[in-house]
């Protein structure tokens, strides 16, 4: 305490302060993730032939579980949901096209299945392995099936030709008799699948291209429907020339021609 002219000052400690310049942070946007593309694959006529062994079980199960001796010729196969298939065949041969004679068929049929690709003559189609190691081999492309076969019948077919570990995703036939809507589940799997992935390190998938390959006109319809380019092979029962009618982005003999198939999953300017 200080005196001073008869007054009482007293001495204050003041706290120093500091001042800074504060400067603005660089904003910096942030890194877009690279977009991830979708390929989603037919199988009977694309990937594989059995040696008809999926239409041979459904006649053996048709016969054994539903006493009917002959299919009728008139039900076609290609490009069509198993459950499509077997819902027309009830019709035609008088059988109720229930869920629960669905179901009898299916667990039938499944049975059956695995013997008679056991039996049959099939084989992987030119270029699909090859195809398939390229596409995965990128890193920015999920590989799936849309398909007609449910799914436990699509997992025999390509488990007996080494081919089911490229799959992670899929639409199937189990559900579903129109093929857009197959074609619609398979999106959603696909993306789910994506963004399930994306999750793990916070963020959202940037959906690239996405492209649906198959050997029918109903594979460039179902691509079509979801958005999606498509790619026509003929290694099915169709020729290049008949599944140009339907416009696909591209025709080819078979998936040995991997450059113009890889080609697709390129982001259009």
């Amino acid at each position: 305490m200080l005196q001073l002219s008869g007054y009482q000052l007293e001495h204050f400690e003041l706290p120093v302060v500091r001042l800074s310049v504060v400067r603005p942070a660089l904003c910096l946007p942030f890194p877009v993730p690279s977009p991830m593309h979708i390929c989603l694959l037919d199988i009977d006529g694309t990937l594989i032939l059995t040696g008809s062994a999926g239409h041979a079980a459904f006649a053996e199960t048709l016969a054994h579980e539903f006493g009917i001796a002959e299919m009728n010729g008139d039900v076609q196969f290609a490009g069509r949901s198993d459950r499509a298939i077997v819902m027309d065949l009830f019709r035609h041969h008088g059988v109720e096209p229930s869920v629960g004679n669905w179901q009898r068929f299916c667990r039938s049929y499944l049975g059956r299945l695995r013997r008679v690709l056991a039996a049959r003559k099939g084989r992987v189609l030119p270029g699909v392995e090859q195809l398939l190691s390229a596409l995965s081999t990128r890193g920015d492309v999920a590989i799936g099936l849309l398909t007609g076969n449910i799914r436990d019948g699509a997992r025999h077919k390509l488990t007996h030709y080494g081919l089911w570990h490229w799959f992670s995703f899929g639409g199937f036939g189990d559900e579903h008799t129109e093929r857009c809507d197959i074609a619609a589940a398979a999106l959603a799997a696909a993306k789910a699948h994506l963004n399930g992935n994306q999750h793990l390190n916070g963020s959202q998938v940037n959906l690239g291209e996405v492209v649906v390959i198959g050997d029918t006109i109903h594979d460039i319809r179902c691509a079509r429907s979801i958005g999606a380019r498509c790619v026509a092979v003929a290694t099915g029962h169709s020729s290049v020339d008949d599944l140009r009618v339907g416009e696909p982005d591209i025709a080819v003999e078979t998936l040995e021609d991997i450059d113009a198939v890889v080609a697709m999953f390129a982001s259009r300017g």
